[in-house]
């Protein structure tokens, strides 16, 4: 398999497992427009209630020039033409969406066909769909794929994003949209290890049934619940699995705790901050229902003693407690990971992932040795935690393409750039946001029309939408 200058054995990768099998690099997308949340709260008469309430700072939002597939596709193509990884050099691309363009088609053909070509359509992948869960279930495919017998000693590319839009009221503020690219293979800066735990069930807290509208059918109090629990139970059996000595090896517990105090940081799915705040307290309220007199829950902790977990979701008194033991804990390992998901907003399936670009932009080649937590969930529902190791590469693999440099924590940092894009994005108003909305919820399906969102408002080098024909055929440019 030829691969740029590269002369890739297929044979000789498919008779070995891949070593460290990970995430290489990443890249991320989101609106280049924005609206403080102080303005939402001026408008709606409640000052404090999405800043502080929510813990968000802005909304993104799209118009009608974007739609789902441009926004995965400005996604990858930062990715590769940053990195230097040619199209050839891909042997699967999965992506994980909610936002869906076709009920039947995946927007994975329409990103082959905008970065790849008829020449290399040997790829495998489709698109994962589950809430806000489908970016971990793409990551988890790629990971297994390179890991396999089936590996050709290829990439694979995971890219997951979604656009968040809600009717006018109280939810709305809490919508936004993104994406993240990852590219997946051996000897990564971020290897995934160690065992994970994973909690399916039936709920409708958040979905999707009707076909005219983009807007979903939501139980906040019941989304918020589910979540949370879903953390409990994910923590509890994660924790029960790295009581296994191999695991424990695995992960260089060397007989510490399987605990918080384990994971020296800890990313988690955020449809809003302050929903992860929460969420981070329910780990340590596991820790305390493991050992309550342990000396650090001394005090207040102790009207809980011997209270499982299930019986304090919704408890207020139990969480305000717990929210303000974590307080610390949070602070130095899950605040580094929440700068663009609070400015950006929700991007549903690439929140988590949106939050590890963040950390990593912020601690680069610190993380090195270090163990994250990750939280993936997604309404319906599915849940899973696991585990990243970051690492320093050896660069011997011969998947790194000469002159490249290799695959490095701090080369993501540097590539992504995260802080200065989010600080050049452009404050608009709030008619202009409304407009922009209204925009979408017009052209909802509609077919045989030609976008009306202004181009110029997108940065250099973002893909978007130049029209649908009357058989509701897609068709792109790029800026």
């Amino acid at each position: 398999l030829e691969v740029g200058t590269r002369l890739i054995r297929c044979k000789d990768y498919m008779a070995r497992r891949a070593a460290d099998a990970g995430i290489l690099a990443m890249e991320c997308y989101f609106p280049q427009r924005y609206v403080p949340q102080t303005a939402l709260e001026e408008a709606d008469g409640c000052a404090g209630k999405y800043t502080v309430g929510l813990g968000q700072t802005a909304l993104a939002f799209f118009d009608d020039r974007e739609d789902i597939a441009s926004v995965l596709l400005t996604a990858c193509a930062r990715l590769l033409e940053r990195y230097g990884v040619p199209a050839s050099a891909i042997g699967r691309l999965e992506v994980g969406t909610e936002t869906l363009l076709d009920k039947s088609k995946s927007v994975k053909t329409t990103l082959m066909a905008q970065l790849f070509g008829a020449e290399h359509s040997d790829v495998e992948g489709v698109s994962s769909t589950n809430a806000c869960y489908g970016g971990t279930a793409a990551l988890l495919n790629s990971v297994a794929w390179v890991e396999s017998s089936a590996w050709d000693g290829r990439y694979a590319l995971v890219v997951c994003g979604d656009i968040a839009v809600y009717a006018p009221g109280p939810a709305r503020p809490t919508g936004g949209g993104g994406a993240v690219a990852m590219l997946v293979g051996p000897d990564a800066p971020l290897v995934m290890a160690g065992p994970r735990a994973t909690h399916a069930f039936e709920v409708y807290d958040f979905y999707k049934p009707r076909g005219n509208t983009e807007y979903a059918t939501v139980d906040g109090k019941l989304s918020q619940d589910a979540y949370l629990a879903s953390v409990d139970t994910c923590w509890s059996r994660l924790k029960a699995k790295l009581g296994a000595p191999a695991a424990a090896e695995q992960l260089g517990l060397n007989g510490s705790p399987a605990d918080l105090r384990a994971f020296d940081y800890v990313c988690m799915h955020s449809p809003y901050n302050k929903l992860v705040q929460k969420g981070f307290a329910r780990l340590l309220y596991g820790d305390f229902a493991d050992d309550a007199t342990a000396p650090r829950f001394a005090g207040d902790a102790q009207r809980w003693a011997g209270v499982p977990p299930a019986k304090t979701v919704g408890d207020r008194e139990a969480e305000k407690c717990f929210v303000g033991l974590a307080k610390p804990d949070f602070e130095a390992k899950c605040a580094p990971s929440d700068t663009a998901s609070r400015q950006v907003g929700n991007c549903y399936t690439a929140a988590l992932y949106m939050n590890l670009l963040s950390l990593v932009s912020a601690k680069a080649s610190s993380l090195i040795g270090a163990r994250l937590l990750l939280f993936s969930y997604g309404s319906g529902a599915v849940a899973t935690a696991f585990t990243l190791i970051g690492r320093e590469p050896s660069g011997g693999s011969a998947l790194a393409l000469p002159p490249a440099s290799p695959f490095t924590l701090e080369r993501i940092a540097t590539t992504a750039q995260l802080a200065e894009r989010l600080t050049a994005r452009t404050c608009s108003d709030l008619p202009t946001l409304t407009r922009a909305l209204e925009l979408r919820e017009e052209r909802y399906g509609q077919a045989g029309y030609e976008p009306s969102g202004d181009v110029g408002a997108l940065a250099p080098g973002t893909y978007y939408l130049a029209a649908v024909d009357e058989l509701h055929r897609r068709t792109y440019s790029r800026k």
